[in-house]
């Protein structure tokens, strides 16, 4: 009789567990559109989530230690004329978030430091280039102020936020609606996923196809796709019985795929997130309750299962938090938002270690803040490795002044591209009437003085 032996993994036994209620971010009415985004973005400073707005799109950015029951009068982001379906926090800058919408543009917001006190109207940037709605929004890993945009119009258009304009515009490629558009790691190739069943590799600024795989899942659901380690590409979709798979294939031969496992029959569409310093890809169902996580590695069935973190309460949403947003010291590999019905709730994942000493194995230096080449030098050619960064001593964000820097030279240069300066004249109103007060002031002190004197 021969022993099962079972394989050698420091991820066997990661568990997850949502957080104490206090913790929770409560009463939130998380939006109702049917459309297969994240609804959340989340970095180390603040959490953003996509909320109903009557009369146009919203969305509501907090500060992470704002939790509890959040106000109804809490102000919001809401420029857009149509429902917001996507939003992503810049990975360079974390007062920068991106948001595309029904209404067709893109725009880019700055949020100032502590979170929002009055809503916020206008954006920094606004990007027009698409003819119908914007779905998919996606970061350059490395580049800085470079933005990849997809629209329900088959285009996939690449943007210079610093200066609005559209550098590259991908519009022979797709000839059906792009459901998932990403980045590989030091943002060298896109990864895209159809309608027509197929994923295609391309280079991101010829817009060619480098590379292409058709009906990589038999069903009419649709298929999500995320760049894994050494090139490979994990897909998410559905069996022609419309039961879901999850796929590994190598690009270089794209005949069979590594592997093909099937899990459920559940309709809800798998959202993918994955981790490259532990290898581990997380699968998050819309609609679901729980969260699947497996192991990817060199060596057959290369996906392996790990664990299920279950709950009671399906999800409309999830936000992933980049590395250095964890307690290191926890031994936290992930955390994720999960948004309920009217909350979002934190769950994270850890593995259970005795000590509470720096763990360097779960640690590997991971990609910081900074980016490795600006948007203009990237668009001409040059590539930018991730400037990695260790997590021993925890992480702290960047520098105000960097990041202030950082914000002038992006709003100059908008301002002086969109050919208008910003409006200043509420601050001019402000300082009018802070020197009224100010003058006034002057007058009843000097009164008073010769009030004084006459009386001496």
């Amino acid at each position: 009789m021969s022993r099962k032996v079972v394989r050698a993994s420091k991820f066997r036994h990661v568990f997850g567990q949502g957080v104490k209620a206090d913790q929770c971010y409560d009463d939130i009415r998380i939006s109702q559109m049917t459309w297969d985004s994240n609804f959340c973005s989340v970095n180390p400073k603040f959490v953003a989530m996509i909320v109903d707005a009557s009369g146009g799109g919203a969305f509501l950015v907090l500060p992470l230690n704002k939790t509890g029951r959040i106000d109804m009068s809490q102000p919001t982001v809401c420029g857009h004329t149509g429902p917001v379906l996507d939003i992503e926090f810049c990975p360079h800058n974390d007062n920068i978030i991106a948001s595309g919408s029904e209404d067709c543009s893109v725009m880019i917001w700055e949020i100032p430091e502590g979170g929002l006190v009055t809503p916020l109207k206008d954006p920094v940037v606004k990007l027009e280039g698409h003819s119908k709605r914007v779905g998919i929004l996606s970061w350059h890993p490395t580049a800085h102020n470079v933005l990849m945009s997809a629209g329900c119009d088959n285009v996939v258009i690449l943007w210079n936020v610093a200066c609005g304009e559209a550098m590259v515009r991908i519009d022979s490629v797709h000839p059906d609606l792009i459901y998932s558009a990403c980045w590989n790691r030091d943002g060298s190739q896109i990864l895209t996923s159809c309608k027509d069943k197929t994923i295609r590799v391309l280079d991101p600024r010829k817009g060619t196809v480098i590379a292409e795989k058709e009906k990589t899942h038999e069903g009419s659901r649709p298929v999500k796709a995320v760049f894994v380690s050494d090139g490979k590409i994990l897909s998410t979709g559905f069996s022609r019985m419309s039961e879901r798979q999850v796929a590994l294939w190598d690009p270089k031969s794209f005949g069979e795929p590594l592997t093909l496992q099937e899990l459920d029959t559940s309709s809800g569409v798998l959202l993918p997130f994955f981790d490259p310093d532990t290898g581990i890809v997380y699968l998050c169902g819309k609609g679901d309750s729980s969260i699947r996580y497996f192991e990817v590695t060199d060596e057959a069935p290369y996906v392996h299962y790990l664990s299920m973190y279950s709950s009671k309460e399906s999800q409309k949403g999830m936000g992933y938090m980049p590395k250095r947003g964890l307690e290191v010291n926890k031994c936290e590999i992930a955390r994720f938002y999960k948004l309920h019905e009217r909350k979002c709730e934190p769950v994270v994942m850890t593995v259970p270690r005795k000590s509470d000493l720096f763990q360097e194995d779960l640690y590997p230096d991971t990609m910081g803040p900074e980016p490795s080449v600006e948007a203009n030098e990237w668009f001409e050619g040059k590539e930018g490795q991730p400037i990695l960064i260790s997590l021993k001593d925890g992480f702290a964000t960047t520098t105000k002044t960097k990041e202030f820097k950082v914000h002038k030279s992006l709003l100059k240069t908008t301002s002086a591209a969109m050919g208008h300066q910003h409006d200043n004249t509420g601050e001019v109103h402000a300082l009018q009437k802070e020197v009224k007060t100010l003058k006034e002031t002057v007058e009843e002190l000097n009164k008073r003085v010769s009030e004084l004197e006459s009386k001496n």
